[in-house]
């Protein structure tokens, strides 16, 4: 993984991360309705989505790490919006399932071969795999955060132990989808200018996803 990350990349994450922070606050909002259980396990799989699409796009850990990042700057900004303590569970534990999502992905996607990152199949097993070591992890947050992780009403299992399978599924679509993104919009940049892919679209479609989230939370 010696590729360099180009400006354009640079734009590429910025606009992953950015539509990352923005669906972690609308679909958290719709689930809370109608999914409130598995919102987690759905969230985890939506995250590698994102996470493997930078991975795909840069093919080094600052990728994902970038992604992630701004994430979690999407997540404080939701505290500032919503007047929440950042050491409040609805803040600081969806934090903590960032980084280890993230950290999932990077620590499976040393094991599998190169062959394999380039086949549906592979990428599947990436997604299983990582899914399924970030919702091992979670449980976790209590020593870093200090707030417990949510359990099952009326049991002590935690919810992404128990939506376990669910994560590990939807991640089999979501990170092969991740990587066909990142393939199609390196090659969707050749047709358009290089100032508008590099920097003039990426800032416009993080202001428009502050925004978006600002309407969301104030409206």
């Amino acid at each position: 993984m010696t590729k360099k990350t180009s400006p354009s990349d640079l734009g590429f994450l910025i606009v992953c991360g950015s539509a990352w922070g923005l669906a972690e606050a609308g679909l958290g909002l719709a689930l809370e309705s109608c999914a409130k259980l598995a919102s987690g396990s759905i969230m985890t799989g939506v995250a590698l989505f994102f996470i493997a699409a930078a991975w795909a796009r840069t093919r080094r850990v600052t990728g994902p790490a970038l992604v992630v990042s701004l994430a979690l700057v999407f997540k404080l900004f939701d505290a500032l919006l919503l007047g929440l303590p950042i050491k409040h569970g609805a803040v600081a534990n969806p934090m903590f399932a960032f980084v280890t999502e993230g950290l999932a992905l990077l620590i499976i996607v040393p094991f599998l071969a190169d062959a394999w990152k380039r086949k549906a199949a592979g990428q599947a097993f990436l997604g299983g795999t990582s899914a399924l070591l970030a919702v091992n992890l979670f449980p976790l947050v209590k020593f870093a955060t200090g707030i417990p992780a949510c359990v099952i009403p009326g049991g002590t299992t935690a919810l992404s132990l128990t939506y376990a399978p669910l994560a590990v599924g939807i991640s089999l679509i979501t990170v092969p989808l991740g990587f066909l993104v990142a393939a199609k919009s390196a090659e969707g940049e050749s047709a358009v200018g290089p100032h508008l892919a590099r920097w003039l679209a990426p800032t416009a479609a993080a202001v428009l996803c502050l925004a978006a989230q600002a309407l969301l939370r104030l409206a």
